[in-house]
């Protein structure tokens, strides 16, 4: 797919030269679809996706079948991968039973995903924060043990369906005790899309005078009120680098029944490109990728960018 349209690169100061997309469709893009998606076409999905220059693609989950039966091929997909070189293929483990799964199959790459919020907690773990915690640290500890970087998600962290607004010290103590437990890297996630810019930078500048760097903070929006690009580039400003979104914006939270898509991957890239900061992506293959899955599955791309680009004509070469 060639796209017709591209946009005018206009760099803006005080933003970072390059940021990494974090990937998460393959995992959290196709965990709510309620057909199973076949282990080959999710092989192919991530396939597609290496080939447009994504270098981190969130592969699946190595959760009880029972919790999340659309990942329940795990040992089946990720030796499917195996000839990704140069690609990172991190794998979501809720606890040590998940983690010795993934080792099992060498990956090197994990992440645990913990709440900000007491109900949160409970609907998706099945205990409360603090217990989650405990669950957790001997996850960590014996990845880092083993040499494997270690994800924290942090679901919840600007609001909450049943609790309301979360407030800011309460997400920057769970975060920091997230931390602290040994990750390396932080992502926090607006789990049903309600946070605003001056949200984001509020919680971003909280974290850091609590000893969070920047350097180690990732940032996950869904977009149910439109403020996903607009919460991206207050993280951006703030110096944030890693940015995870969901090719064609697929995904929700199963726990979640407010919480609609994730940022589309190629509305990211969209602004990234307009803003001349490097990604290492091609929009178009991305594009072609989204369009293809949703074929697969049978219905249109929710990505603006992906019907924009997709829909418009073949160009004119007519004078």
């Amino acid at each position: 797919m060639t796209s017709r349209t591209l946009p005018m690169s206009v760099p803006a100061r005080g933003l970072p030269p390059r940021v990494r997309i974090h990937e998460v469709g393959a995992r959290d893009g196709l965990q709510n679809e309620k057909t199973v998606v076949p282990t080959a076409v999710k092989a192919e999905f991530i396939h597609r996706l290496a080939a447009s220059g994504l270098a981190t693609i969130e592969a699946t989950s190595f959760v009880h079948p029972k919790w999340v039966p659309q990942l329940a091929d795990a040992e089946d997909l990720f030796p499917r991968l195996a000839d990704l070189d140069g690609v990172a293929l991190p794998v979501l483990v809720p606890n040590e039973r998940g983690l010795e799964r993934a080792l099992a199959l060498g990956a090197r790459r994990i992440a645990v995903f913990g709440s900000a919020t007491e109900t949160f907690a409970a609907r998706n773990l099945n205990r409360g924060v603090a217990e989650s915690l405990t669950m957790f640290e001997p996850v960590v500890a014996r990845a880092k043990a083993d040499g494997v970087h270690v994800r924290g998600y942090l679901s919840m962290c600007f609001g909450d369906p049943w609790e309301g607004p979360v407030p800011v010290r309460q997400v920057v103590r769970v975060a920091k005790a997230l931390m602290d437990l040994g990750c390396d890297e932080l992502s926090l996630g607006d789990t049903i899309g309600v946070a605003t810019p001056g949200h984001v930078r509020d919680l971003l500048l909280a974290l850091n005078e609590a000893g969070v760097p920047t350097d180690t903070i990732g940032v996950h929006f869904h977009d149910t009120y439109g403020q996903a690009l607009s919460n991206t580039l207050a993280a951006l400003q703030h110096g944030v680098t890693t940015v995870d979104a969901s090719a064609g914006g697929l995904g929700g939270c199963p726990y979640a029944k407010s919480a609609t898509g994730n940022l589309a991957t190629e509305d990211l890239v969209w602004m990234l490109d307009g803003l001349g900061i490097e990604t290492g992506v091609d929009l178009d293959v991305l594009t072609a990728t989204s369009v293809w899955l949703a074929e697969q599955l049978g219905r249109p791309s929710p990505s603006r960018t992906v019907r924009a680009l997709s829909e418009q004509p073949a160009p004119s070469h007519k004078e």
